[in-house]
């Protein structure tokens, strides 16, 4: 696997504006080492680009499984200017004979990438379903933070105590709490 940025260990973003595109491409067999090299090189040409953050390159499991490009955007403008560009364009004009075709392309922004199944073409929940979640995964740090950290901060001026809060709720957030909710409510999510 090709990484510009580790995606196992990434942390998940909030809703800052930015975007990941998810995409699954078939390549038909004996032409995989052609369709790698296209896939580096254009992965490569597109980290280039003002406000790309990474990328990533999963290889096929083998069979019919698909082979998977991810790329990660500062904001929906800085993944359109790379989809755009002319740059783009000359690498799909230079892809002639490598037999690939995209099967799957997924734009995802914000709280979606908590929801996302890696592999999955299935869409992202609607937006009041992953709010509920997210009030759901919210309240118990809340009550947890007024309880228990919100007293030992007291002395401490406002703006270093409100970064205490925000960093403890986003780790919380990010690692337990969400992970714990959209898993237990994962069926109500999909249905």
């Amino acid at each position: 696997m090709l990484t510009a940025v580790s995606l196992e260990h990434a942390a998940v973003p909030a809703d800052t504006g930015e975007v990941t595109l998810l995409i699954a491409r078939r390549v038909e067999p004996g032409h995989e080492a052609a369709f790698e090299r296209w896939a580096k090189g254009i992965l490569a040409c597109a980290a280039t680009f003002p406000g790309h953050l990474g990328y990533g390159f999963f290889r096929s499991s083998g069979g019919d499984a698909p082979w998977f490009l991810v790329h990660r955007f500062r904001d929906a403008q800085a993944c359109r200017a790379w989809q755009e560009s002319p740059e783009r364009a000359a690498w799909f004009a230079d892809c002639e004979g490598h037999h690939h075709t995209e099967i799957a392309r997924r734009q995802l922004t914000g709280m979606e990438t908590w929801f996302a199944e890696p592999g999955s073409a299935r869409p992202v929940p609607p937006r009041w379903k992953m709010a509920i979640s997210a009030t759901l995964a919210i309240y118990p740090i809340s009550v947890f933070g007024s309880l228990f950290l919100l007293p030992h901060l007291t002395a401490l001026p406002l703006l270093l105590s409100s970064a205490v809060v925000a960093c403890v709720f986003n780790v919380l957030m990010t690692y337990v709490s969400m992970p714990v909710v959209s898993r237990v409510l994962r069926r109500w999510l999909s249905a």
